[in-house]
């Protein structure tokens, strides 16, 4: 396969494809890019330019696979020399005796929904079960077991030779997932109720087959209602319940979100009043709210378009949200319409040569959770259906207004965003541009402020891989040097290695260097644990990494060493400094239970100036009830570190399973929102107070009398204007000044400009977005001085020398878990982002969004929103218990949760339709009087439905296994004007990677889902230069093949999704998928109608 001038010279990028002697690929090449193009001619010698890109790395991955019709693979080959001998390898078998615990489920009907309770039942017999087994690069062993339905019944990991990590699912008499057993309880075999409210997953279905009634670990009974088109109308946890109170949504005739808001029964919390509130509901019919002409009601200071008495419920008790589509109602307080942005007409919900805004989103009312106030959204497109515009209008009476210029392909060429906080404030004026290459590769990417100097944030150079190979940050439009150029590079597995070189810094500010399959520094790194050897990774662990800063003179180089378990979970960070490197600072060691909790951890200081040896400052044990943390004592006894108490307090929590306080740190008391987000903290050093929005949004923050106010990334804070700096990187404010609000920060892709100094601040960041230098050109000079310096400044008469800091802002470092090693400013620091890019709180907390990060102790106060995703885990792991691997990035995977949830409901609601039918259809069969005809007919009918069931239960594991992903995953709408669709890498507004699952609608989503899901099954996503998915397919043939399976994934969903029509799934075949045609008649599988050779 050729990419013509795909590469950043405009090269032809070749990928070699080979075959084994049935036909089978087998090995599967990097992309290697040419000396020349041929314009797409074939290339005789696709190979011979690839030493001159790779060296003498291996640059093919390749597959042992079993010889028998099956094919199935038994070892995974990855690229590089020193992969070779170190394969992902797969067995498959049967259970032996003993080895499967058997739990059985008896299941009876009470408030209209299953409760199934369950029983040890022994253990399966010889043979009854597929056992699955994966090795990792590195030895570490995950067996999946399943039963003939294909139904995973146990997932265990291999700890150690006497232990195992076992996670059970138990299914009721229904094939309803009814328990999930983790670890800890599964390890117990039998346990009584507290060991199994603390602990367990509990599920119960309503008569439809839907989900009425979840138990998580810790976490009390959650309601859930729906109306007849199986939609979700109202849910409830236990501390809404004990106030009687539901979270609704209302819809209209199309399923789309008309408005939310909270309601009060007259029910009592329970499963009881939940099974009376769904009779209620299914009650109201089609349960379709109407849109007015007019205001139908006002409720909370918004009047609202869509008529009060429909839907359920009827009466409500507060409007949380409003989302309007087609038109644009008629507030008084809209903003004048566009009708051009950025030169391009604004689509009308006027009809105009049959084009409008009907169908899509145009705006959205959403109020705040402590008070009555609203933000209100607008959306503007342009002709061809793409957003151009965007306007909100905030809470203190101000916007933002947000503009895009597009090209034809739909790439952001410039964009121009106009905000104010109050009404009366002077406009400020954002105005981006970007250039990119041939293939879309972004140059260039300046910056302006009102009519301040153009400044230049980035100018990207990429190596013939498209890989990013340097970049050229700040200084003014038109200077030559930057003020600081950052390189990359990367091994043979695409994984970054360098930025900057740490050994070789010159000017460089900041140099790190990641190993993954090497280790230069020590192996045993602190005597105390000759058991714990850092040792070369090959599974994508991080063995080592390395840096140095220019902050100090002659500054050693630092390193830290990790070792692992073998769940992959961090065991322990061995900080070396050079020189120094056993003098045993800053290290973290831990230890977990089987569900991950963190049940001991021992941290040390950096090292006393006389000393050889670094002072132990942390040897915390941690105390559970279930997975909540209750105690934690220090047996260092050393105040330096986590607070030390000779009686420690008891942590407490709400049924939600949040943390209400934490008394060994002065906090009395956390009081949470209904989105179990905090809304005050009172702690001993005074009292903070959080301002959200019903989609829990983050607006306002007020510790003590200091405020800060977040609108659309513009931060503003209570300002002293007269401070006095000490020399030590503190800002001391004069106690007779009032503060001021005042516009602090103003985001970039970079890091940010100080509004109040009028400077840009540049943050270098490591692999994991952690901030660890930040600095800027103060005086302006195009050069940044690092450290401390004086100047000689004369005068008339006299000459002075004046002490100035350097332009290095600050420097951090972090233990492995996020705790600071330090922290260094030379400036007034309103900006507070650091571990994780996340932001510092007062309590010493970092908001990732959806949950509170505690670094001292490693963990989450608050239960993952989505801790079904990974029931091995306890609900308040941070990162996998691997924090040099992964983040959280707000606590959830997707970059918008609500598109997981909607396609999983999406999904069960069409499994639970296609079962109904065969119901119906088994019980004519069952009643006989049939004719031969008849019978045949229905025995079609239920292979067609079965194979339906087959393709939505594979729809349900692709979006798990995108779920479960490192990548950022979106819906969107098609990104090409003639509504071509696909899965397309591309980057955010806020500069990060993601990858868009185009699709006009839920069929062509699961359609793309299931080519992911296939690239996954082939080893993982890959992408062509134009970021988007390659297929799997490793000829025409299976080329056709997955095509028409994504295409019968879509009709399972949507019988009417398949461009051409047929009559069943099973009609859909390689035959009709090349008739498929555009428009205009063009053959749109014309590339795969070819024979294999």
């Amino acid at each position: 396969m050729v990419d013509i001038k795909a590469s950043p010279l405009g090269k032809d990028v070749a990928t070699h494809i080979e075959y084994d002697i049935f036909g089978r690929q087998v090995k599967d090449y990097l992309p290697i890019p040419q000396s020349s193009t041929g314009n797409g001619a074939i290339i005789s010698s696709p190979l011979g330019n690839a030493s001159s890109i790779y060296g003498a790395e291996k640059i093919y991955s390749e597959k042992v696979l079993e010889n028998s019709p099956l094919d199935r693979i038994q070892q995974q080959i990855q690229v590089g020399n020193d992969w070779t001998t170190k394969p992902v390898k797969f067995d498959y078998d049967t259970n032996i005796a003993e080895e499967v615990i058997k739990y059985t489920t008896s299941t009876y009907w009470e408030n209209n929904a299953t409760r199934s309770s369950i029983e040890y039942g022994g253990t399966y017999g010889i043979g009854q079960l597929y056992k699955n087994t994966i090795t990792d690069e590195d030895g570490n062993k995950t067996i999946e077991f399943k039963n003939s339905r294909g139904q995973i019944l146990l997932i265990r990991k291999v700890l150690n030779t006497n232990e195992n990590v076992d996670i059970y699912y138990v299914y009721n008499e229904y094939d309803q997932l009814a328990w999930v057993i983790p670890p800890l309880l599964s390890k117990k075999r039998t346990w009584d109720l507290a060991d199994q409210q603390a602990l367990a997953y509990e599920y119960r279905y309503d008569g439809r087959g839907r989900m009425a009634l979840k138990k998580l670990p810790g976490k009390d009974w959650e309601h859930m209602v729906y109306d007849k088109q199986d939609r979700l109308v109202m849910v409830q946890d236990g501390i809404m319940g004990a106030s009687k109170q539901w979270l609704f949504t209302k819809y209209d005739i199309f399923g789309r979100v008309a408005y939310t808001g909270i309601y009060t029964s007259s029910q009592a919390y329970g499963a009881s009043g939940r099974a009376a509130e769904q009779a209620l509901v299914d009650a109201a019919g089609n349960n379709n709210v109407i849109l007015s002409p007019t205001l139908s009601f006002t409720m909370n200071g918004m009047g609202v378009y869509y008529v009060a008495s429909t839907g359920y419920p009827n009466v409500i008790t507060q409007l949380l949200s409003v989302n309007y589509y087609d038109t644009y109602p008629g507030y008084s307080f809209n903003p004048s319409f566009p009708s051009t942005i950025q030169g391009e007409s604004v689509l009308t919900d006027t009809y105009n040569l049959g084009k409008s805004t009907k169908g899509m989103p145009v705006m959205s009312l959403v109020k705040n959770i402590e008070d009555h106030n609203w933000t209100k959204n607008y959306t503007y497109y342009d002709t061809k259906g793409r957003v151009i515009g965007g306007h909100s209008i905030h809470p203190f009476g101000g916007y933002t207004r947000t503009e895009s210029k597009l090209d034809f392909a739909g790439v952001v060429q410039k964009t121009v965003t106009r905000h104010k906080r109050l009404s009366t404030d002077t406009e400020k004026v954002i105005t981006e541009n970007f250039t990119y290459d041939a293939q879309n590769r972004m140059l260039t990417h300046t910056h302006q402020i009102d009519s301040n100097p153009i400044e230049v944030l980035t100018q990207n150079k990429y190596n013939e891989l498209s890989q990013l190979e340097s970049k050229k940050v700040g200084g003014p439009v038109g200077t030559v040097n930057p003020l600081q150029q950052i390189d990359y590079k990367y091994n043979i597995r695409g994984w970054m290695t360098q930025i900057n070189d740490p050994s070789n810094l010159g000017t460089d500010l900041f140099g790190y260097k990641i190993n993954y399959n090497q280790v230069e520094g020590l192996e045993i790194p602190n005597t105390d644990y000759t058991d714990l050897k850092v040792k070369a990774k090959y599974n994508g662990n991080i063995a080592e990494v390395s840096w140095k800063t220019l902050t100090e003179e002659n500054e050693p180089l630092k390193r830290y060493g990790y070792v692992y378990d073998s769940l992959n979970r961090l065991s322990a960070g061995f900080y070396q400094k050079q020189g120094m490197e056993t003098a045993k600072e800053y290290f973290e060691k831990l230890d977990y239970d089987l569900n991950g909790n963190i049940t001991r951890l021992k941290r040390s200081a950096g090292l006393i100036a006389g000393n050889t040896v670094a002072t132990a400052i942390d040897n915390l044990k941690y105390d559970y009830s279930g997975n909540r943390l209750t105690k934690v004592t220090d047996e260092q006894q050393n105040t330096t570190g986590y607070p030390y108490l000779a009686t420690p307090y008891t942590m407490n929590y709400d049924v939600n399973g949040n943390l209400i306080n934490h008394m060994d740190k002065g906090i009395s008391s956390i009081q949470y929102n209904f989105l179990n987000l905090p809304q005050q903290v009172t702690q001993s050093s005074g009292i903070t107070k959080y301002t959200y929005r019903a989609d829990g949004v983050k607006w306002k923050k007020l510790f003590g009398d200091l405020e800060t106010n977040y609108l659309d990334g513009f931060q503003y804070k209570s300002t002293y204007l007269i401070e006095s700096w000490n020399g030590q990187g503190t800002f001391i404010p004069d106690p007779n000044e009032i503060p001021e609000m005042k516009l602090r920060i103003i985001p970039t892709s970079e890091g940010y400009y100080d509004a109040l100094l009028n400077h840009y601040i540049y943050n270098y960041t490591d692999h994991l977005g952690n901030v660890r230098l930040s600095y800027t050109d103060t005086n302006k000079d195009g050069v940044i001085q690092p450290r401390q310096y004086d100047i000689t400044q004369c005068g008339r008469i006299l000459c002075n020398t004046i002490w100035l800091p350097g332009e290095i802002v600050e420097s951090n470092t972090y233990y492995p878990f996020g705790r600071l090693h330090n922290y260094t400013a030379t400036t007034q620091n309103a900006y507070q982002y650091k571990y994780n890019g996340k932001e510092l709180q007062e309590t010493g907390m970092y908001d990732y969004g959806a949950r509170f990060y505690m670094p001292d102790i490693g963990r989450w106060g608050v239960m993952d929103p989505l801790a079904e995703k990974t029931r091995r885990w306890t609900p308040y792991v941070y990162a996998g218990d691997n924090p040099m691997r992964f983040i959280d990035p707000d606590g959830r995977t997707w970059g918008d949760p609500k598109d997981e949830q909607g396609l999983t409901k999406n999904v069960n609601n069409r499994i639970t339709d296609l079962n109904k039918s065969n119901a119906k259809i088994q019980a004519k069969i069952d009643k006989g009087g049939l004719s031969d005809k008849q019978l045949a007919k229905l025995n079609t009918q239920l292979a067609d439905n079965n194979t339906m069931l087959g393709s939505m239960n594979q729809s349900l594991t692709d979006i798990k296994t995108i779920a479960d992903a490192k990548e950022t995953f979106y819906l969107t709408g098609p990104s090409q004007d003639n509504g071509t669709h696909g899965v397309v890498k591309a980057t955010g507004k806020d500069g990060k990677e993601r990858i868009n699952i185009e699709g006009t609608g839920t069929a062509l989503h699961l359609h793309e889902i299931r080519h992911v899901g296939q690239s996954y099954e082939a080893g993982g996503m890959k992408f062509n230069s134009k970021g988007q998915l390659k297929t799997s397919a490793k000829s025409f043939s299976e080329g056709r093949a997955v095509e028409v399976e994504a295409y019968k994934t879509g009709y399972s969903y949507d019988t009417n999704s398949y461009p051409i029509p047929v009559k069943s799934v099973n009609e859909i075949n390689e035959e009709n998928l090349m008739n498929i045609k555009t428009s205009d008649g063009t053959q749109v599988y014309k590339a795969l109608d070819v024979k294999d050779k």
